[in-house]
């Protein structure tokens, strides 16, 4: 059991970029919601400056599933595998970078996305501060990122269950990584991951 405190959160992770990477969250979708959030938090903006912001919201959304992705794989490989933070460091740059390629691959295959070479080279650079971050020391904070995430995964996609049955939509794969994400957190709990 103590096993999958530590690779449940990056496949549950995994899991959520697949999903984030579906017709769901492509720009058009994602520009629905958040141009007239920005529009209403900052009245005196042109359509030009949204759509910039628009975009940099999208691209620090990559910076941050891939950062977290790379964090979790870390935490995993030195905590379970026992590896050296360096060998950690360096496998999960490199599980986040194929999982980057992979992404990018599927939403080319999105009828409503694009893959990019820029977003897999932005996701890259979020997985090397992470995976720096850990060879580093930084093993602690990536730990509690990693609990935060998953409280976030939790309770966040728990809220979204809601909103989506309220309004009669299917909330589709947040039926299995709600779950999961709190299967983790317990198991983190009882492994004494998340209490330091």
């Amino acid at each position: 059991m103590k096993r999958l405190a530590f690779w449940l959160p990056p496949l549950v992770w995994m899991a959520a970029i697949v999903w984030f990477s579906g017709g769901a969250f492509s720009a058009e979708n994602t520009g629905s919601v958040l141009r007239p959030l920005v529009r209403w938090l900052l009245p005196g903006a042109s359509d030009a400056q949204i759509a910039a912001l628009h975009a940099l919201i999208r691209k620090s959304a990559h910076v941050t599933e891939y950062a977290v992705l790379a964090a979790l794989w870390f935490v995993a490989l030195t905590r379970e595998r026992g590896l050296s933070r360096p060998r950690a460091a360096w496998l999960a740059f490199l599980v986040a970078v194929g999982w980057a390629c992979l992404d990018e691959l599927h939403q080319a295959t999105e009828p409503s996305r694009t893959g990019s070479a820029m977003d897999v080279a932005i996701d890259a650079t979020a997985a090397l501060a992470a995976a720096t971050i850990g060879r580093h020391g930084g093993g602690r904070v990536l730990d509690v990122a990693a609990t935060v995430v998953l409280w976030a995964a939790a309770a966040g996609g728990a809220a979204v269950i809601a909103i989506d049955l309220a309004s009669s939509v299917s909330p589709g794969v947040l039926w299995l990584t709600v779950p999961t994400a709190v299967v983790a957190l317990v198991l983190r709990w009882r492994s004494g991951v998340a209490r330091g």
